[in-house]
């Protein structure tokens, strides 16, 4: 299941996704978090609907993504049972001082969605992003906070890198994980201090590995003569087109509809 996590993938292609700008890219998801926190009621619908316009567009196989979704189901069980036990509201069911209210089924059910589409539209920009048009989108958009002291080409190229390495790290605990399973360890079986002491021989050589993989990256970079982004050249220069318009149009057009909405409530 570890291995099925999507974001920080790259999926060479030429659909229509794969050819926007990079910039174009990081906006529209920018403006999409944005306006995903005012949705309420049917501008979810809207929200989700861009999403799986997304998947279509990136020519992606929609059933990758749901599956890249599933290590989040933990998480969204947490979420939608402390959204439907501490709101306050209409009771439709209790047991003993537990209670469920209308209201906060509701809002469960939003903020799971919230969260699904969160992690979904930014697998989508990963997904149809390579790592270096990522870091140079990034640095373009950031090249105007310069002037104010921010290394915009590090900071750009730091976070590409955590980006790229998430499913590195999730692949390597996966591996670790079923090595000491192999060795007669259990980690789905104690209480609650017996599994977080179980994790202890996963998150120790994750770690140590981790900076490993650091470390030879930087060196590699330094074989490489890297330093920094000062004087760097790109073989390809970003520039926008009129697809580029049509997707910015699209989500804006999408964010209007879901203000609208809102205020309309």
């Amino acid at each position: 299941m570890m291995r099925q996590a999507v974001i920080g993938q790259f999926i060479p292609g030429n659909s229509f996704l794969h050819r926007l700008d990079p910039r174009t890219k990081i906006t529209a998801l920018t403006l999409y978090v944005i306006i995903l926190f005012f949705a309420v009621g049917w501008g979810y619908a809207a929200m989700a609907g861009l999403a799986l316009l997304g998947v279509v567009a990136g020519r992606l196989p929609l059933r990758y993504i749901l599956e890249g979704l599933r290590p989040l189901v933990f998480l969204l069980i947490i979420t939608m049972a402390f959204q439907v036990f501490l709101t306050p509201g209409t009771v439709i069911w209790h047991l003993g001082i537990l209670k469920v209210t209308r209201e906060g089924l509701v809002q469960g059910l939003y903020m799971a969605l919230r969260l699904l589409l969160l992690v979904m539209t930014t697998s989508l920009l990963t997904l149809t992003t390579s790592p270096i048009a990522l870091t140079d989108g990034l640095e373009s958009m950031m090249r105007p906070f310069a002037r104010l002291g921010v290394p915009a080409h590090e900071f750009a190229m730091m976070m590409t890198i955590a980006l790229r390495f998430i499913p590195t790290l999730i692949e390597e605990a996966d591996k670790i994980m079923k090595a000491q399973m192999a060795r007669g360890a259990e980690f789905s079986s104690g209480g609650l201090t017996a599994r977080a002491r179980s994790l202890l021989p996963i998150l120790v050589p994750l770690f140590v590995g981790a900076f490993r993989r650091a470390d030879e990256l930087a060196l590699a970079m330094e074989a490489r003569c890297y330093r920094g982004g000062e004087g760097r050249t790109r073989m390809r220069q970003l520039k926008v087109h009129a697809v580029d318009f049509v997707a910015l149009a699209v989500t804006v057009g999408v964010a209007a509809l879901v203000w609208r909405l809102r205020r309309g409530v």
